[in-house]
């Protein structure tokens, strides 16, 4: 009898526990659920936001990712309080990282400020020191501030957001201090940006070397556009749609070079330019992106202040060392210092290829239209030919080359 009491009694009580853990377990599987649709609605709706201050003639770059922030470089000296406050306006309280791609003041001259103003969580810099005023003011800052130096490995990935960044270089230690640049792939969805820092063409050869895959949609060029960096290979490697040069209007320098931006145009590259167009903002949704502005048309090469000779050879920006950079043999026109420009004639110069066969020619990357005869055809392979502009026309290609006028 006792014993059917106490098996009763404990029928009982699991009886209970079941019940009472029924809607226990579905309200817990329910929020599950929705945590996981909510997670997954925010990654679908994640946006990359990628700002390029005009700092004049330097580097500043802010990217924005599901409330984290990472900023490349910092500009000159008397940045640093503009930076900060453009920081601000943007609703940032901290970095998750801040890097300083190299020591030369136009890229770190400013950082000591953000540094001091903001809450850092890594610090990136490379393994390299200068003796200036400008790379002391940001050891002390990080001495006081109690940061340490990451210094970042070639092929090492880290999270802003969502947003995968990869580390493409430095893979060992250069020279000159341009080449030891970091060098930051950013991933979002199908968005590629490269973030190039001041490498040149040493540093961008080793990094095809290494194999690394620097296909981008959107291109920091190196170097302010200086004809040391953007290789052709490298830039037909990365193919980018969209070319962002960071410069100061009228810079001593000359910069953007008339060869890098006649090798973008070549590529059918629209180009964003800080000299003329001011901060540049662009923003990836996982799958396309949108600007603040209009691309640059102007496709005017940088002229040193004082000089009205842009063939000559002229010092070139490389950190304050003055090194000079001479005109490469075989340049032709692009060395002159403007854009080489259609004769409407549609006889190819000497040494041009002849055009492909087909009166008009659209460019896959952005959907302009050529004259056969223009001479700012895209490469071979963004080539898309037709017979009639008509037939052109439906199919897409309906933004009609300035120049040419198809």
């Amino acid at each position: 009898m006792k014993t059917g009491r106490k098996l009763l009694c404990r029928l009982s009580m699991l009886l209970v526990i079941a019940m009472v853990g029924i809607p226990f377990l579905g309200s817990f599987s329910g929020e599950s659920h929705v945590q996981a649709s909510n997670q997954k609605k925010k990654t679908e709706a994640s946006e990359l936001a990628v700002h390029y201050l005009d700092v004049g003639q330097g580097d500043c770059i802010l990217a924005a990712c599901d409330g984290e922030y990472m900023l490349i470089d910092a500009g000159d000296n008397n940045q640093g309080t503009k930076i900060q406050n453009y920081l601000t306006k943007q609703g940032v309280k901290k970095l998750k990282y801040a890097v300083g791609t190299h020591p030369d003041a136009d890229h770190i001259g400013g950082l000591d400020v953000i540094l001091y103003k903001f809450d850092c969580g890594t610090v990136m810099m490379p393994d390299q020191s200068k003796d200036t005023a400008a790379y002391r003011d940001v050891v002390d800052t990080m001495k006081q501030k109690g940061y340490r130096n990451t210094v970042p490995e070639t092929g090492e990935r880290f999270m802003l957001g969502s947003a995968e960044c990869t580390v493409l270089s430095p893979g060992k230690k250069y020279e000159d201090a341009n080449n030891n640049s970091i060098v930051l792939r950013v991933e979002h969805g199908e968005n590629t940006f490269l973030f190039m820092g001041d490498a040149e063409e040493e540093a961008e050869a080793d990094i095809l070397k290494s194999g690394a895959d620097v296909k981008a949609d959107v291109l920091k060029v190196g170097h302010h556009g200086s004809r040391s960096s953007s290789a052709k290979k490298f830039l037909q490697a990365v193919d980018p749609s969209y070319a962002v040069i960071s410069c100061g209007e009228d810079n001593s320098y000359g910069h953007p070079h008339a060869e890098t931006l006649n090798n973008l145009r070549a590529m059918g590259v629209d180009v964003f330019r800080s000299d003329e167009q001011g901060t540049i903002v662009a923003v990836s949704d996982g799958s396309k992106i949108t600007w603040n502005s209009a691309p640059s048309d102007s496709w005017k090469a940088g002229e040193p202040k004082g000089s009205s000779d842009a063939a000559g050879s002229k010092a070139d920006h490389s950190g304050g060392n003055g090194a000079a950079v001479s005109a490469p043999s075989g340049a032709g026109s692009a060395v002159t210092g403007t854009i080489q420009q259609d004769s409407g004639s549609g006889t190819p110069s000497p040494g041009e290829a002849a055009p492909p066969t087909g009166s008009y020619i659209g460019n896959k990357n952005n959907n302009k239209l050529h004259k056969a005869s223009c001479g700012f055809l895209p490469m071979e392979k963004n080539q898309a030919v037709f017979s009639t502009r008509e037939e052109a026309v439906a199919a897409g290609y309906d933004d009609p080359c300035k120049k040419c006028n198809p």
